[in-house]
């Protein structure tokens, strides 16, 4: 009964419309990709190959740094070629596929951080029965949980969104396809969507913020009974660079998605976006492992193996 044309593709404006700075965003990107993909390859590789790091923690670790070579890979190679191009066409499909994939793997964040954050409660909390509640068996079924849970959370709204119509307008002010802003671009009522939405995130992000901020503070507590100075200033050390990831990561998170929406996109949207989704993920590999003493010394003993049998 609606007389109107099928929208087949939208335009995403991007992070700026100044040419001069689109080139210095592409030359952000590109540093940061590579920082990201070369700190994340390097954690599942070493963590793969050395048999000391052959732990739970580890073990987390690595599939945490396999998700987020994935996560930025659904929208970094896509912004840099509109950057570069300054083609900002994406097709409907294409705009599903990346708003599927981009929520789904961000959800799976939130529940790996939530994950990691309770190994490192039980490893620091509860030490003598770290391996016995730690076992390969519940890391499995922990990470297996992880990628179900969020499939199983996302997989019925974006299916709803899907069948939406889209007659126009298809401009959307942001640099990916948006649940969000997609909602407020359909010619039905979505009302039932955003609402729907609107519970899912409630349960992802402030769920596993509770579980993290309790995690972290039996962690601080028992960190402050150690009896040693030196120790106590080393375990702040890793826990405050893990808190402030994490603290950046969720209140933007929370800003952006568990406020009402707003018509249109903001640019503000747009900044808070790219914080979450590229500059703490730019900085995760080298706060959670690289940093770590046992990661160095295996990455160490890796290039001095590689350098000798050059030699040879």
């Amino acid at each position: 009964s609606m007389n109107h044309t099928r929208v087949m593709e939208f335009v995403l404006l991007g992070l700026t419309n100044s040419r001069h700075l689109e080139i210095i965003l592409f030359l952000f990107l590109v540093i940061a990709y590579f920082l990201i993909l070369l700190g994340n390859i390097t954690v599942v590789s070493i963590t793969l190959v050395n048999h000391f790091l052959q732990t739970p923690m580890y073990y987390f670790l690595r599939n945490f740094a396999f998700l987020e070579i994935t996560f930025t890979s659904t929208f970094i190679p896509s912004t840099l070629y509109s950057l570069l191009t300054e083609r900002k066409i994406i097709s409907l499909p294409g705009c599903f596929l990346q708003m599927l994939l981009f929520f789904y793997l961000g959800t799976c964040t939130f529940f790996h951080v939530a994950t990691m954050s309770f190994d490192r409660y039980v490893a620091i909390c509860r030490p003598l029965h770290y391996t016995t509640i730690m076992n390969n068996r519940f890391c499995l079924q922990l990470v297996l949980a992880c990628w179900a849970v969020s499939f199983l959370l996302m997989f019925p709204p974006t299916i709803m969104i899907v069948r939406l119509p889209f007659c126009g307008p298809n401009v959307m002010n942001h640099f990916y396809c948006d649940t969000s802003l997609l909602l407020q671009l359909s010619c039905t009522d979505t009302g039932f969507i955003e609402g729907l939405m609107l519970i899912i995130l409630i349960i992802i992000i402030p769920g596993t913020l509770i579980v993290t901020a309790v995690s972290y503070g039996c962690i601080i507590v028992t960190i402050l009974h150690i009896p040693s100075s030196t120790g106590r200033k080393k375990a702040f050390s890793t826990c405050s660079a893990h808190l402030m990831v994490v603290m950046i990561f969720y209140s933007t998170s929370i800003y952006r998605y568990i406020r009402p929406a707003q018509r249109g996109g903001q640019d503000s949207d747009k900044v808070l976006s790219f914080f979450f989704s590229v500059v703490t993920q730019m900085f995760n590999p080298y706060i959670y492992s690289l940093r770590n003493n046992q990661v160095k010394q295996a990455l160490k003993e890796s290039m001095l193996k590689a350098f000798s049998s050059s030699l040879r």
